[in-house]
């Protein structure tokens, strides 16, 4: 398997980007109680902002580099958050420098590679597949407005040779569902007990083949739990492994 290079909690010492400073003063939140919890692949930094209040906001930073609207995944939430649990969209915001910011509420619920539950990775595994399922039943592909087809992917991807090449090994589609569209391991979010309890980074939410998700967040339990644990996914979603499918949707996601 190809090396990847994995999204993970910054140091403390991670400096603070100038727009979630000045949000973050502007709710009187003062930089010791601006807190670094992600950063993305992508150089992306999130940010805990713990309010005079005592209640908690999440603060998502994009810089230019990324070429992400996080604009985009606001709509997303604001839609998805009608049928299952997400984070609410507080405030978004592109400055001068070209970066993005998104705020969001706090949703109940630890990410699925805290430390907690990367060791116990079993239970985050069946976590992760029966959030998964649930998301797909509950999103409702009729009326959906976002795509994340094999189509708009390939579109995307802007390379017209590999397009041709990826849509001719494409398989039938087994079942359309709305798809997380990013459903790695930290991005389902686990209870005290170790229940699925919401799902963040929806920035590419869009209607799609389900094994266009489940493919990878089976191959995600092996980024970051190391393998043997992709098949408590599938056993939690309900579904039995489809090796045509889960190769195709992986090189698919490798290529876009």
């Amino acid at each position: 398997m190809p090396f990847r290079p994995l999204a993970a909690a910054p140091g403390a010492d991670v400096e603070v980007p100038a727009p979630v400073v000045e949000y973050a003063a502007g709710r009187g939140v003062g930089p010791d109680r601006v807190l670094p919890v992600w950063r993305n692949e992508l150089g992306g930094l999130t940010f805990k902002l713990v309010l005079p209040s005592g209640g908690t906001e999440f603060a998502k930073w994009s810089p230019v580099a990324a070429g992400l609207d996080l604009r985009a995944e606001a709509e997303r939430l604001i839609w998805a958050a009608d049928f299952t649990p997400v984070p609410r969209p507080l405030h978004t915001a592109r400055h001068n420098d070209g970066s993005h910011l998104l705020v969001t509420a706090e949703v109940p619920g630890e990410s699925a590679v805290s430390p907690r539950w990367i060791a116990q990775p079993e239970q985050a595994a069946r976590a992760i597949g029966t959030g998964l399922r649930a998301l797909h039943d509950a999103l409702p592909v009729d009326g959906c407005p976002f795509d994340w087809s094999l189509g708009s992917r390939l579109a995307r991807a802007g390379d017209a040779a590999l397009g041709r090449a990826l849509a001719a090994e494409a398989p039938s589609i087994d079942r359309l569902v709305v798809c997380h569209g990013d459903a790695c391991a930290p991005n389902t979010l686990l209870d005290d007990d170790g229940a699925w309890s919401a799902h963040v980074d929806l920035g590419s939410l869009g209607v799609g083949d389900r094994w266009a998700d489940l493919a990878v967040a089976a191959w995600s339990t092996e980024w970051n739990y190391g393998p043997g644990f992709e098949h408590h996914v599938y056993e939690a979603y309900g579904i039995t492994p489809d090796a045509e499918r889960i190769e195709f949707y992986r090189a698919l996601w490798d290529a876009t």
